[in-house]
């Protein structure tokens, strides 16, 4: 009866001083996330933001098309034109995030062109412009020229015209080479 009673106060002191020790460890430990800002509705987690799209950096505090915006001098070459020089305008959406629109694509589309931006991505979804008669589709790539994307940066677009004939001018999504921009 003695042990027994011996062995029921020592389960009782061993389940006291682990129940003890595992409060204090885990109130003990650090949250990682407790000095942790977000912006843009990111959320952290284990001290990392998380960032909602349209939005990057440590802090989620950069939006990400920002780095395409700006005026633009393309130089490009397509399977059925000739070398062509003009400027062209990427513009925000002020409706969504991850949208643009850019002025003067192509040289001769008379309407603004959308698009969408995903990290140091742009994608042209098919779409057709000018009263039916061109449809463009495409995507291309920016990479940041000196100190920032705000000042100089290349943007390298692959992307093709169809216009009401079928006829295709190509630049390098097929055929022919990319379409170069420098900002």
């Amino acid at each position: 009866m003695k042990s027994r009673f011996i062995k029921t106060i020592f389960l009782s002191a061993l389940s006291t001083i682990v129940a003890f020790t595992a409060v204090t460890y885990t109130s003990c430990t650090p949250d990682k996330c407790k000095s942790v800002v977000c912006a843009y509705g990111g959320v952290c987690n284990e001290g990392s933001c998380i960032c909602q799209s349209g939005y990057e950096g440590a802090q989620c505090e950069f939006i990400t098309r920002d780095k395409f915006l700006g005026v633009y001098q393309v130089v490009e070459t397509g399977t059925i034109t000739d070398i062509s020089h003009y400027t062209v305008s990427i513009n925000a959406d002020p409706n969504n995030v991850t949208n643009v629109t850019i002025t003067n694509f192509y040289n001769s589309i008379t309407t603004s062109v959308t698009g969408y931006v995903k990290g140091d991505s742009l994608y042209i979804p098919q779409k057709t412009y000018n009263n039916n008669t061109l449809t463009v589709q495409g995507y291309g790539y920016i990479q940041q020229e000196g100190t920032t994307y705000a000042q100089h940066a290349q943007l390298t677009l692959y992307y093709s015209v169809v216009n009401a004939k079928g006829v295709v001018n190509d630049f390098g999504t097929a055929a022919g080479s990319p379409s170069i921009w420098n900002k």
